[in-house]
């Protein structure tokens, strides 16, 4: 099962929560507050192998450049 991202529209908190795909969408309620107003998030991830990225959330590039293309982060 997946894990997802939720934000509470009440309190602000984000949390994750395992569920099955089927229940992706469902209500959910806030860890922090209990409200049923919450929405599923976007989240992030990263992943790197062997000291290269594989994927990740950002812009493509690393903290050594702007462009997404530099040797320092192997986005050539």
């Amino acid at each position: 099962m997946p894990i997802y991202e939720y934000i509470c529209k009440d309190c602000g908190k984000r949390f994750e929560i395992l569920r099955s795909i089927r229940e992706a969408d469902s209500p959910v309620l806030c860890k922090m507050c209990q409200s049923d107003k919450t929405a599923r998030a976007v989240s992030v991830f990263f992943a790197q192998s062997n000291s290269r990225i594989i994927a990740s959330g950002n812009n493509g590039g690393c903290s050594g450049c702007s462009t997404g293309s530099c040797s320092t982060c192997g986005n050539n």
